[in-house]
């Protein structure tokens, strides 16, 4: 299972950096830059709370579920391509 994060998406519809989101829900930009990088092991539900809050959005615009054979097919294609 592979959770790819979109946070990036969110932010450019909303024409927001990523230090701003930092400053108004409170958390460290190398923090948030680990979850936007999907290089993070966990997110606390009061971060993804005070994101969706900031960012008028849903934990679904920013996160999704991918099968691992996906993950595997859109690696291969990307390599191929």
């Amino acid at each position: 299972m592979t959770i790819i994060v979109r946070l990036d998406v969110a932010l450019a519809r909303r024409k927001m950096k990523s230090k701003e989101l930092a400053a108004m829900i409170g958390i460290a930009e190398q923090n948030l830059s680990m979850l936007r990088s999907g290089k993070a092991r966990a997110v606390r539900f009061s971060t993804l709370n005070a994101i969706c809050k900031a960012l008028d959005c849903q934990p679904g615009d920013i996160l999704e579920f991918l099968p691992e054979d996906e993950v595997l097919g859109q690696k291969n294609r990307g390599a191929a391509g």
